[in-house]
């Protein structure tokens, strides 16, 4: 596992042994602050811990303020191009600045940049896209490589750190799987800063979720990143859902139901997919961890219900419920989804309170 320095986003830790941190970024207009705000709010909901704000020019400045000073999430402000935003962001309270230093311009532009984050206390993403390096590595790299991207990164962190500015995090992102994990690795050996970790421009929920998964789990996997965004072009609130679902899936995490379902085969005797969708559905906002599986067929049914914290085996006009491992009931098909998801919310009360208690 590699250890990163910690750095702080508002209250939020990040590397340094931290809990890997689920980001995303709103997708509304900055100048609609109510929109804006009900978006955060709906991510924070889902999981999301820190959030991203594009601010892309003057005019977003007092929404940009106003969502500041009533988000519940830590807001990173997104600067490109002009390096007066990133200055009256973190004038304006915004918990950190992510830039990429490649189009901000002239060096005493990142150093006023430099200058406003360091009197601020906040950290600066130093953000590296394939799709925006300078020509020059471009040629002597061949293309967006993954050690141009790298080179490009190692530049950036010196010039900060020339400047005695190390309050950073750093990103290297493509939409090629294989060449973002690359640069991640190599990143990954060079420099002590925390990590943010995503496959930029994913694609649609789909796709997006799929390349995400594997660039984002790879490199997890090897202990590499120390917060993720899974970009997809879709609703943010999935960003957050697929990021919670990759931790939990490489046990890094746990946060609500982690649901084991049956893909279903010739062999069932219920129409399970409406089931596993209502139950997924009705346990969607329960917080507590717990592991429940609902399955259709007698091959691994009772025994994948049986070793889940509470499980439903589901056959023709019946299902039985195991918890913990034990038989508790047997209900008819009609009553079935609504016993087992109340005894869902039991489980998850009594285990609460069991740890409350000591």
């Amino acid at each position: 596992m590699r250890k990163s320095l910690q750095i702080k986003v508002g209250k939020v830790t990040i590397g340094g042994g931290a809990p890997i941190r689920i980001q995303s970024m709103t997708k509304t207009d900055t100048e609609d602050w109510r929109a804006t705000l009900d978006q955060i709010k709906e991510l924070e909901e889902a999981g999301c811990e820190i959030i991203r704000v594009a601010l892309p020019h003057r005019r977003a400045l007092p929404s940009f303020e106003k969502i500041v000073g009533l988000s519940p999430l830590p807001v990173i402000a997104d600067i490109h191009f002009d390096w007066r935003l990133a200055v009256e962001a973190a004038g304006a309270g915004a918990s950190g600045l992510r830039i990429n230093p490649g189009n901000i311009g002239e060096a005493w532009k990142l150093e006023k940049i430099i200058e406003a984050a360091a009197g601020a206390g906040i950290p600066i993403r130093i953000g590296v896209n394939a799709g925006s390096l300078p020509q020059k590595l471009l040629e002597k790299h061949g293309g967006p490589t993954a050690r141009a991207m790298v080179e490009a990164a190692m530049a950036h962190i010196k010039f900060f750190e020339d400047r005695g500015f190390k309050n950073l995090k750093v990103s290297l992102k493509a939409s090629d799987v294989r060449r973002t994990v690359e640069a991640y690795r190599r990143i990954a050996e060079l420099v002590p800063y925390p990590l943010h970790v995503g496959i930029t421009e994913a694609g649609t929920f789909l796709t997006g979720t799929v390349k995400s998964s594997i660039g984002i789990g790879i490199l997890l996997a090897e202990g590499i990143g120390d917060t993720i965004r899974v970009s997809l072009a879709a609703p943010p609130i999935y960003e957050v859902k697929v990021g919670w679902e990759i931790l939990k899936a490489l046990g890094l995490r746990k946060r609500g139901v982690e649901l084991i379902a049956c893909p279903t085969c010739g062999r069932l005797e219920v129409d399970l997919l409406p089931i596993v969708d209502e139950i997924e559905r009705r346990l969607e906002k329960l917080d507590y961890p717990l592991k429940v599986a609902v399955m259709g067929c007698v091959v691994n049914g009772p025994g994948e219900a049986r070793e889940a914290d509470i499980g439903l085996a589901c056959g023709r006009g019946v299902g039985i419920i195991f918890e913990r491992g034990k038989l508790v009931e047997r209900v008819e098909e009609k009553d079935m989804v609504e016993r087992f998801v109340k005894r869902v919310f039991a489980l998850a009360e009594k285990l609460k309170n069991e740890r409350a208690s000591g």
